[in-house]
């Protein structure tokens, strides 16, 4: 069995979240070599703000499971 695309988004997004004190916190996304999305975490409003590298636009997610499911939509794309 393949290990889950989906897991391994939320487990990336979960350890910029748990970092310590209030540095926002980033990773970059990509697929084949090709970088799709840019993540950021601002611990103090604890908010994710994806950017989308092709089209520059820019979302916010309170919530782990909408931001992973729209980095996996974007990966997959």
């Amino acid at each position: 069995m393949e290990n889950s695309q989906l897991v391994a988004i939320i487990k990336r997004l979960d350890a910029m979240s748990n970092n310590e004190g209030n540095e926002v916190s980033s990773r970059r996304f990509e697929k084949d070599g090709e970088e799709r999305g840019f993540v950021t975490f601002d611990p103090v409003t604890k908010t994710y703000t994806l950017e989308e590298i092709a089209s520059k636009q820019k979302f916010e997610f309170d919530d782990i499971d909408l931001a992973a499911m729209e980095i996996y939509d974007l990966l997959n794309d």
